[in-house]
């Protein structure tokens, strides 16, 4: 079992940064991939980017590309997400995922059959 905690939601003005966290615990985090979800209000959930057991694999969603870096310290077992560049459509709750198997990630862009889940974090852009 893997309990998952978000962290570093906030409010920010279009053109900022803000970077969010997910501290894993109950197993070690290196033995999963790791990822962020999203879900704007009204909107349908969302992949936003995947990191692999060492962090030397990622994908984000094209959306986010060039602005957002996900990476992970396994030895804090925590994944993060810098996001720069922010946009008013960036607003969603964000959610940290885990998943043993990383082709959970791969296609699926609402998450279905991703086992863990946190209960997700607040990300507000105004313009």
């Amino acid at each position: 079992q893997v309990h998952l905690v978000e962290s570093g939601g906030g409010a920010v003005q279009a053109g900022g940064s803000l970077r969010v966290s997910c501290a894993a615990s109950g197993r070690t985090c290196s033995d999963y991939f790791m990822g962020w979800y999203r879900q704007a209000p009204g909107k349908e959930r969302e992949f936003v980017a995947a990191i692999s057991w060492s962090g030397a694999v990622t994908d984000y969603a094209d959306s986010v590309k060039g602005r957002f870096t996900i990476s992970r310290d396994n030895a804090k077992n925590t994944m993060y997400l810098q996001m720069n560049s922010l946009k008013p459509e960036d607003t969603a709750v964000y959610y940290c995922t885990a998943s043993a198997s990383g082709t959970n990630y791969v296609s699926n862009p609402t998450g279905n059959g991703i086992r863990y889940w946190g209960k997700g974090t607040l990300v507000t852009v105004s313009s």
